[in-house]
């Protein structure tokens, strides 16, 4: 195996993990990333998604506590049996969604233009649904201040939510936290169930995909593919604990306008020649 393919899975491993679960777009980060490492073929994309796994096994780790406690009284508890059942609900606009379009949006979307573009509209929802913009604050009241207090309604509004991250640059984690918050979720909570719907969402998108690829691989691509994961696990599993951390004293403003001036940097350096984001 080429030592500088494994290095740019490795360094491709640490860009998801640590842009998988902050409102930044990890997609977006990763098509960027591919663009300037030049790793960024058909294989490549099928790598960008199986790594996110890596991500999601750090999640399980954080969160090992709260699974395991579920799957235990799931028998006998009416509130493990509603939660587990709310992620499924939130689960299942993205898998009729993904299928019924999303051929289409790999194949006119997935470009760094309009990553940059999605960066910055982003940016300034985030600013609007914090109240930085106009001085208005437009988050709703708070009336679910746990995971468990949601309704299937909350749930499937939230998953319908987290179907616009489809776009690249959108960014799932801050299309299910910021769009949990304005539906009147805490931010904590709506940080926990966004997490635990990147589970089913992203396990499963990485097994369509490798799946749907698998024509595409070879045993030869072992060695690649468990580098991205191992380093994806690692960088997901620092970055999940420093943002629960985070968000019990912080805002999510200053990822807005890291978004903002990302994109505007990106939009800059394409339109000038500067940087050779894609082929």
């Amino acid at each position: 195996m080429d030592i500088v393919l494994l290095v740019k899975a490795a360094l491709m491993g640490v860009v998801e993990g640590l842009t998988e679960f902050l409102p930044i777009s990890s997609t977006g980060h990763l098509i960027l990333a591919g663009a300037l490492l030049g790793f960024d073929d058909e294989k490549a994309k099928v790598f960008d998604i199986a790594i996110q796994t890596g991500a999601i096994f750090a999640v399980i780790l954080v969160y090992w506590q709260k699974i395991h406690a579920t799957l235990v009284t799931l028998p006998s508890s009416e509130q493990s049996r509603r939660f587990v059942v709310n992620v499924l609900i939130a689960f299942v606009p993205a898998v009729v969604l993904g299928l019924l379009f999303g051929k289409a949006i790999k194949a006119h979307l997935f470009t760094p233009v309009v990553v940059a573009s999605t960066f910055i509209l982003g940016g300034f929802v985030i600013l609007w649904a914090e109240g930085w913009a106009r001085g208005g604050r437009p988050r709703a009241v708070v009336r679910v201040n746990n995971v468990e207090a949601m309704t299937p309604l909350d749930a499937l509004k939230v998953g319908l939510v987290q179907c616009l991250a489809m776009i690249p640059g959108t960014s799932r984690s801050g299309a299910t936290i910021i769009g949990g918050m304005l539906l009147g979720l805490s931010r904590t909570a709506a940080t926990d169930f966004s997490f635990f719907l990147a589970m089913p969402t992203l396990i499963g998108a990485g097994a369509y995909s490798l799946y749907k690829e698998r024509a595409l691989l070879s045993m030869a691509d072992v060695p690649l593919f468990a580098v991205g994961l191992l380093f994806s696990f690692l960088s997901a599993w620092l970055c999940v604990r420093w943002l629960l951390r985070y968000i019990a004293t912080h805002s999510f403003v200053p990822f807005a306008w890291y978004r903002i001036a990302f994109g505007v940097v990106v939009l800059a350096t394409a339109w000038s020649g500067a940087v050779q984001w894609a082929p």
